[in-house]
């Protein structure tokens, strides 16, 4: 993930201050994964895991706001990376809070615009005409984001949802009517993958500590692993180890920390 220091943020998330590369560590230029088409067999998912995490399906905007209350639903607050359009009900379970953050300060690093979220909780008597009576939205474990007018951002975005989607950590579909992402997130599932990647700050901080200095690169287009190291007098192996690279993998956007004089 792209280090976002320079933003404030609530202890949950804390951890962002990584590199823009950890949000997908395998990889999140690809789109041959998944289509984000949606299917039948994706909303049963969806279904599944609300069932397999006891969500309630809410029925009313008063509902919404008991669960808040409760803070089983969190509030979701724009920051300089993500902003809200239009949004009736800006709660959301708080794994959702963490996945917009991070979603959202990647996004801003790798194409320059703000994240806008166009939905979150939504009870199910304020569901619009064209929602699916199967919609997980309100569950609280689902939001829809703008889609982009900047073909860079677009080809990014769908690359680390089609990647997530891949590791069965969400269900992503590109809606047509009207076009935006649909996001469903596995909170558990995030969860685990979102520990997972804490375990590597402490690989980052004795890589830089043995370089002494390092600095965030966007990788530009002709750019790989090798031609990098060697601009920056570093190796292919300690570029990986730092950012959480498992392959050889990187695409133009993301943002990488390197070390210098390792």
């Amino acid at each position: 993930m792209p280090s976002v220091s320079h933003f404030p943020l609530s202890p949950r998330i804390a951890m962002l201050g990584l590199t823009a590369a950890l949000l997908s560590a395998s990889g999140a230029g690809s789109l041959s994964a998944q289509s984000l088409s949606g299917s039948a067999a994706s909303l049963d998912r969806q279904n599944r895991v609300a069932r397999e995490h006891d969500f309630t399906f809410l029925d009313t905007a008063d509902r919404v706001r008991y669960f808040a209350d409760q803070g089983w639903l969190v509030p979701i607050r724009p920051t300089g990376d993500f902003s809200l359009h239009a949004v009736s009900f800006p709660y959301a379970r708080p794994e959702v809070e963490l996945f917009v953050q991070r979603l959202g300060a990647q996004y801003r690093a790798a194409c320059g615009e703000q994240l806008v979220v166009t939905s979150l909780t939504r009870p199910t008597t304020r569901q619009p005409n064209n929602a699916s009576d199967r919609s997980v939205h309100p569950t609280g474990m689902a939001l829809d984001i703008r889609y982009s007018r900047d073909r860079r951002c677009r080809t990014w975005l769908q690359g680390v949802l089609t990647d997530l989607e891949r590791q069965g950590i969400l269900e992503a579909t590109l809606e047509r009517r009207p076009v935006h992402y649909h996001v469903a997130l596995f909170p558990r599932q995030y969860s685990a993958y979102v520990a997972a990647i804490q375990t590597r700050p402490s690989v980052v901080t004795a890589q830089v500590a043995t370089a002494q200095v390092a600095k965030a690169y966007t990788v530009r287009s002709g750019d790989s692993l090798w031609t990098i190291a060697r601009r920056h007098g570093t190796t292919v192996d300690q570029l990986k180890d730092v950012n959480g690279i498992d392959g050889s993998r990187i695409f133009v956007g993301q943002v990488i920390e390197v070390p210098f004089g390792s």
